[in-house]
């Protein structure tokens, strides 16, 4: 195995890639990947630097995929070394970005290395998929590379996300899944007015306060063998002038679904809107989707995931589709098997994230034993 996937680490967190910036983190990748035979496509949206790099022409393509953006780094008197400059302490590496998810492009880059190294006359073939837009908006990142590569009906067969998966330790846990994103923005109406003439006025919060109620208690769906019950949320709600004697003439709620293979967009829309109904409220109420849930079976790609941890930490891995969105919402629209695996997401957007040293090997070697698992034998 190569023995420089923490050099190569380190390089891409001393890039000052604040989402939606690449900082030319893709371009030190390009120059790796050139070397190794793959087509080179950048491609910008807007503001966002995006890159689909492939070696090979044919089936089964296996996808890396991954983003070079990282959040803010919070306030830097609290770190306790400069966030972009890499620094190992305690056998960890420290930097922003380290765990969410350079070292994972990193190991992305050697595992593929020493694979190529080994295997030259591969079967099928390998790509990368990286943006600079994943932490942001996600509006001009994967989303848009997926739908050119499917205008032009360029489809995957297996996709490896590098997002930090694991709890504990590198291996415990890989996720096949993810919950999908349905926010709603809703005003409620009523009639302005002056606190002590009530019967001159209508309260939309008091008339809200029912609906709202039944929408807290009910149960969307019963989930299934990989997802939890779907769940509906009020994340902030705002009415009133501000003063303490005016009923005020609308109520607004911002609320959010996430929600399983269990339940669709539209029987969720469908069922909100039936309790606002029957509760005779007048409202508005904008949609907004971020992203439709995905679920890929135990199948090969799993279990090839599966046998590289095993192999490589001696640990079986659970499968999971616990946590927020990813960019594997977008891909999986392209390809029906989409896992996600990197290292622990303890400290992942935190203050002095980190990721251990020990780890950061271990994981291009997990991605090495995939690829051996599903594309070793020669054409």
């Amino acid at each position: 195995m190569s023995t420089d996937t923490l050099a190569l680490a380190k390089t891409l967190i001393a890039r000052r890639s604040l989402t939606p910036a690449d900082d030319e983190c893709q371009e030190i990748l390009i120059s790796r990947l050139e070397q190794l035979g793959f087509n080179i496509e950048k491609m910008r949206f807007g503001d966002v630097d995006n890159l689909w790099a492939r070696r090979g022409t044919t089936s089964p393509v296996l996808c890396f995929a991954g983003h070079t953006d990282v959040v803010p780094t919070g306030p830097l008197e609290h770190w306790d070394s400069e966030p972009f400059t890499p620094t190992i302490r305690d056998e960890r590496l420290f930097g922003r970005g380290a765990a969410d998810m350079k070292t994972s492009l990193a190991a992305f880059i050697t595992a593929i290395e020493s694979f190529v190294d080994k295997h030259s006359s591969h079967h099928g073939s390998i790509a990368l998929l990286i943006t600079s837009d994943e932490e942001g908006p996600a509006i001009d990142g994967t989303v848009k590379v997926v739908e050119t590569l499917k205008a032009r009906n360029e489809l995957l067969d297996y996709c490896i996300v590098g997002e930090p998966t694991c709890t504990n330790e590198l291996g415990d846990t890989i996720k096949n899944g993810r919950r999908g994103s349905l926010s709603g923005n809703l005003t409620i109406k009523g009639t302005q007015g002056h606190i002590a003439y009530p019967h001159l006025a209508k309260n939309p919060i008091h008339l809200a306060a029912p609906a709202i109620a039944e929408l807290a208690k009910t149960q969307w769906d019963s989930g299934n063998e990989y997802f939890p019950p779907t769940t509906w949320h009020i994340s902030n709600i705002n009415g009133g002038t501000g003063a303490t004697n005016v009923i005020p003439g609308t109520i607004n709620l911002l609320f959010n679904f996430r929600f399983s293979t269990a339940s669709t967009v539209e029987s969720l829309k469908t069922r909100l809107h039936d309790i606002l109904d029957q509760h005779g409220l007048d409202y508005d109420l904008q949609w907004a989707l971020s992203g439709k849930p995905f679920l890929t079976p135990n199948a090969e790609l799993a279990k090839a995931m599966t046998d590289a941890v095993t192999k490589a930490t001696g640990i079986t891995p659970q499968l999971s589709t616990s946590g927020g969105t990813s960019d594997g919402r977008f891909i999986a629209d392209i390809c029906t098997q989409v896992v996600e695996f990197g290292p622990c997401n303890e400290t992942i957007h935190k203050i002095n994230e980190n990721v251990a040293i020990k780890e950061i090997e271990k994981l291009s070697e997990i991605y090495f034993l995939t690829m051996e698992n599903l594309l070793a034998s020669e054409k």
